[in-house]
């Protein structure tokens, strides 16, 4: 499988209440907001630096 057609699943399990400002526009960027939401993204980068910066708020599978 070839890495542009890899996707992560993510799923928001904490919120982002009483961190910093920034965390919560990179859930939004995630396409997340609310505890229990989860989205589909493309395996890259760019979005493995923001699952990174709230790895402390969200789960993560591979697909």
């Amino acid at each position: 499988m070839s890495d542009a057609k890899r996707t992560l699943r993510i799923t928001q399990v904490k919120s982002s209440i009483g961190y910093k400002k920034d965390q919560a526009a990179t859930l939004r960027s995630l396409g997340l907001g609310k505890i229990g939401r989860t989205v589909d993204q493309v395996d890259n980068e760019c979005v493995r630096g923001m699952i990174f910066k709230v790895k402390h708020l969200v789960k993560v599978e591979e697909l």
